[in-house]
């Protein structure tokens, strides 16, 4: 027996939605069957924006249609309520491998539109270094190297850094989200060479981090930013 078949019947592979014990042979999928049945994925009318979902005659969101976002365009994989617990794991519980099955839906449903926006690089949205070396790891790191090894697009991960550290997201509302935000990010490097862009992160909500990431983007020189998340929020 191979010595990955041997390690993965050691340590077996998990679910990457509910998190059961996957067979020994099922490791390879990310998902148990009960769930592959049940999987739920951002369908139906879509914001032209941020990709929320929306009633079937809008075309953009409450959020989109109330601010101007910085970036280009933006995509999601799973609606956040149906996903929340499975990445709740993933950022807190030390599930890194669940961004291979993240990756790898994502590259089955959204490869076409990623190619039409062409991105010279994958940018993950940083942590802030305390925060990320209390946790041992940045999910959006994970995922954005998965992702790079099915689209062959390099991953710039040191490109932006995050020199403030920000409350969590969640706790505060509009307003406050975008001071909270102020002077959070900056470019790591003084000469990028680079024209487009695609910010990874697990989550997109109302876009003020995706927002703070790309101003500072512009600002180096990069024209277009495009964003691509595991999960979105409700579009209204």
């Amino acid at each position: 027996m191979k010595p990955k078949k041997i390690i993965d019947l050691l340590f077996p592979k998990r679910c990457s939605i509910c998190d059961t014990v996957l067979p020994f042979l099922q490791g390879e999928e990310g998902i148990c069957g009960k769930c592959k049945k049940g999987i739920r994925y951002l369908t139906g009318s879509l914001c032209l924006k941020c990709g929320k979902a929306v009633k079937e005659e809008e075309e953009y969101c409450y959020d989109c249609s109330h601010k101007s976002h910085l970036f280009v365009q933006g995509a999601a994989l799973f609606p956040y309520e149906y996903i929340r617990a499975s990445l709740y794991r993933f950022k807190y519980s030390g599930r890194q491998e669940y961004a291979g099955f993240y990756a790898k839906q994502m590259a089955e449903r959204l490869t076409p539109l990623v190619r039409r926006w062409r991105p010279q690089a994958l940018v993950p949205v940083p942590m802030y270094r305390r925060k990320k070396r209390l946790r041992g790891y940045n999910q959006a790191e994970v995922l954005a190297a998965e992702l790079s090894k099915i689209w062959n697009i390099p991953v710039e991960k040191g490109l932006v850094v995050r020199v403030k550290n920000t409350r969590p997201m969640k706790e505060i509302d509009g307003a406050e989200r975008q001071n909270n935000l102020k002077k959070a990010f900056k470019l790591a490097e003084n000469d990028v060479k680079l024209n487009t862009i695609l910010v990874i992160d697990d989550i997109y909500t109302t876009g003020s981090t995706v927002d703070a990431v790309t101003k500072v983007c512009h600002e180096a020189g990069i024209r277009k930013v495009y964003v691509l998340s595991v999960s979105i929020g409700h579009g209204c």
